[in-house]
């Protein structure tokens, strides 16, 4: 089974993260990498959400976990039989897919059990009663004349309950079957007794005479009619069949259900179970077959066994926007990393099994590398990831006023807003203009929206930014800002927890943090208050703000 492929950006994911991920899917799509997905492991920003719209895309979906499960090691196309199948049925199934075990299901999909081969010889070895000759059978009469290809006509009719019935094969002597029907008929069973034999019509009468449930005729042979009108009339059913006395007795056995013969006492897991918490469960159980059911249901959707352990396929990933696995998807350092794509600096604890393509340059967006990748092998993306890219550059580069931008990016937006077919300024001016996180969003969200983690010489931090085309609204909502900072660093456990929110037409900054506060006092910034900065010409996380902070916690010695 081919695993998925991702293309992924970074928890909380900002406005390039996204778009860099739709332009990169797609310009593999275009080189032939047709199962290639765009994704996302956060929430939409507004700002993006406004621009997917105008560009007639859908949200990527969300994927917030890459660890193998149970569910994507599994196998969908699964050999499985109903609880009411016959031992015949389950034989046949198995001999003819060449497999041991089969999952067992109700009439409405859902895992009863485990059939294994070996289990259908309990089918086979019923226990005998007190010594005698006879064997207990628990099937329906309707199943018994499937099983042998047998015709009904003669008797009474048969019906699809199951029964307890007891089988006679009446191979002695008259006068011993006569005997042993007295017996039963003596004990109150003889109405469970299905008398099996060839042409013996004198065994066929007693079967008749003293009441027994049914007569199963061998050898291809037919009853006295007569005697075929009494049973009719007496409720005992007839059945003929072609097969010898011996084979039919095996095949007889053969019309149980395998609901008598299956077990609850087995291992199911749930399709969301990450395989690295139950593997070693998995391998220290006697059982070889494990079904996967749909979570918070018992709907079989899949099976594996212990070997599909050994290597489980892993989830493709091509990272964009950044190389850190405390940013990444969770679970990460389970997938398989196909390449990365990023304008950050190298850090962080970020390693991989295998060799990968790692793009990584000094431009102001992701969404330039993606451009400019297209425009090398003469490739153009349609409108609607052209103005998604542009979206990308503009934000992150603040409209190519960032100290990030280069001329890389500016060459870039210019083709990309041709290709999209909008002025860059406008689209620039209007991208801003609209999702104004300070008035629409709560507190979290604000927070969160673009949101990174970074761990510094030890010194572990949280360090958003949002961007406005004001400050207005700011003041009105500090108080909830900072006590969502205080809750978030309190959670985390982070050092240092700030929010940068930017003036793109002023090029100013306020930072609101909190965290300890000798660090707090190294900041670099004018503190205007305990737990606020005013940052006159700081707009960029990357070059600015987290530098600043690189700078205040060496300084703390």
């Amino acid at each position: 089974m081919t695993p998925p492929w991702y293309v992924l950006g970074h928890q909380n994911p900002d406005a390039d993260a996204i778009c860099a991920a739709i332009g990169h899917a797609a310009y593999l799509k275009a080189l032939g990498e047709s199962d290639v997905v765009a994704a996302r492991c956060g929430v939409v920003p507004p700002r993006v959400k406004i621009v997917l719209e105008k560009a007639g895309l859908e949200a990527p979906p969300l994927v917030d976990d890459v660890r193998p499960t149970a569910g994507s090691i599994s196998r969908k196309s699964v050999v499985a039989v109903r609880q009411d199948d016959t031992f015949l049925m389950a034989y046949r199934l198995m001999v003819d897919h060449g497999i041991r075990a089969v999952p067992v299901l109700n009439n409405g999909g859902e895992i009863r059990g485990l059939l294994h081969f070996l289990d259908l010889l309990q089918l086979l070895l019923p226990p005998a009663t007190d010594g005698r000759d006879v064997k207990l059978l628990r099937a329906s009469l309707e199943n018994i004349a499937a099983t042998l290809g047998a015709n009904d006509q003669f008797g009474a009719e048969c019906i699809n309950e199951e029964e307890d019935l007891i089988m006679m094969v009446g191979a002695s002597s008259q006068d011993t079957v006569k005997r042993r029907l007295q017996v039963a008929k003596e004990e109150g069973n003889v109405y469970q007794y299905m008398v099996i034999c060839g042409d013996r019509p004198v065994v066929h009468q007693r079967a008749v005479e003293y009441g027994a449930r049914a007569l199963l005729v061998t050898g291809g042979h037919s009853p006295d009619p007569e005697l075929a009108a009494r049973a009719k009339e007496e409720g005992i059913v007839i059945l003929c069949t072609p097969h010898d006395t011996a084979t039919a007795v095996k095949l007889a056995l053969c019309a149980r259900k395998v609901r008598n013969i299956i077990s609850d006492d087995f291992m199911a897991l749930a399709s969301n179970r990450v395989v690295s918490r139950f593997s070693k469960e998995v391998s220290n159980s006697d059982q070889d077959l494990f079904p996967v059911v749909e979570a918070g249901t018992r709907r079989l959707m899949g099976v594996f066994s212990k070997s599909d352990l050994v290597d489980p396929p892993r989830t493709r990933l091509s990272l964009v926007d950044h190389n850190e696995f405390s940013q990444a998807v969770k679970g990460v350092e389970e997938a398989k990393i196909i390449e990365i794509l990023d304008h950050h600096r190298l850090s962080g604890d970020l390693t991989t099994r295998d060799p990968v393509r790692f793009i990584n340059e000094p431009v102001g967006s992701s969404s330039t590398i993606v451009a400019r990748r297209f425009r090398e092998k003469g490739l153009e993306p349609d409108a609607s990831v052209a103005l998604c890219l542009c979206a990308g550059l503009v934000s992150d580069t603040l409209n190519l006023t960032s100290p990030t931008t280069t001329e890389v990016d500016r060459e870039m937006l210019r083709w990309l807003s041709a290709l999209a077919g909008v002025d860059a300024d406008e689209f620039a001016e209007a991208f801003f203009a609209s999702g104004s996180l300070l008035l629409h969003a709560n507190a979290r969200a604000i927070v969160g929206t673009d949101r990174k983690e970074f761990n510094e010489e030890g010194v572990f931090l949280s360090l958003s930014q949002v961007e406005e085309t004001s400050f207005k609204g700011l003041s009105n909502r500090k108080d909830e800002l900072v006590e969502e900072l205080e809750r978030l660093r309190n959670d985390k456990g982070y050092d240092l927890c700030a929010l940068m929110v930017t003036d793109i037409r002023r090029h100013d900054s306020t930072i609101l943090a909190v965290g300890h506060d000798n660090l707090l006092m190294k900041l670099p910034f004018d503190r205007v208050a305990t737990t606020e900065f005013s940052a006159p010409g700081v707009v960029s996380r990357k070059k600015q703000l987290f530098p600043a902070v690189c700078e205040a916690i060496r300084r703390m010695g």
